[in-house]
C-alpha cells in the first residue's frame, strides 16, 4: 500500500503543480471550500496521520490533532497561499509521512489508535485512511481528476465505514 499512496501523492502534486494561483482559490467541490482549503487539508491530515505512527511506534500518545479547532485554524491559515507552497507542503508533509512508515517496526503496525469519533483502529489503518484521503481529495479538487482516473487497486479495496461511503459517494457525482 505505500506504493500506491506515493503514486497517489505523485498524481495529486502534478495536478496541482498545474494550478495557478487563482484557481487554488477557486472552489472545490467541497461545500464551503476552496482547492486551496482542500490542499491544506491534506497537508495537515498527513501531518495527523504521521502523529498517530509515532503513537504506534513509540507507545506515547500522540493525537492526530491538538484540536478539531486547532485543526480548523491550519487549515483556514493555509488555504489561501499559492499554488507552488501548496505543493512544497504537500510533498513535505508526505515525506515526512512516508519517513515516519520507514521508520515503525514490524510489530507496531498492530498497535491499537484512538480518534475521537472513529472505533479504535491499528496502525496500519492509517496507511489506508493516507491512501483515500489522497484519492478522494484528489477529485474533490474539482481539476481534472475524477473517479474514473483512480486505480482498480483504489475502487476494488475493501474499505471500513465511513471510507467506503465517501468514496462511493464520489463515485456518483
Amino acid at each position: 500500500m505505500i506504493q500506491q499512496i506515493d503514486d497517489a501523492t505523485g498524481r495529486l502534486l502534478a495536478t496541482v503543480g498545474r494550478l495557478t494561483d487563482e484557481e487554488v482559490r477557486g472552489p472545490s467541490l467541497l461545500p464551503g471550500w476552496t482547492r486551496g482549503h482542500v490542499l491544506a487539508h491534506v497537508a495537515r491530515g498527513g501531518d495527523a496521520l504521521r502523529n498517530l505512527l509515532v503513537w504506534a511506534r513509540t507507545g506515547v500518545e500522540t493525537q492526530a490533532y491538538t484540536s478539531r479547532e486547532a485543526r480548523d485554524e491550519a487549515i483556514e491559515a493555509g488555504s489561501g497561499r499559492p499554488a507552488a507552497e501548496h505543493v512544497k507542503d504537500i510533498a513535505g508533509s508526505a515525506e515526512a509521512f512516508g519517513s515516519e512508515v520507514a521508520a515503525m517496526p514490524d510489530g507496531s503496525w498492530g498497535f491499537q489508535l484512538s480518534v475521537p469519533g472513529i472505533p479504535t483502529f491499528p496502525a496500519d489503518g492509517v496507511l489506508t485512511r493516507r491512501l483515500v484521503e489522497l484519492e478522494l481529495h484528489h477529485t474533490d479538487l474539482d481539476a481534472g481528476y475524477h473517479p474514473s482516473d483512480w486505480p482498480s487497486s483504489f475502487t476494488e479495496l475493501d474499505l471500513p465505514e465511513p471510507m467506503r461511503s465517501q468514496r462511493d459517494e464520489r463515485l456518483a457525482w
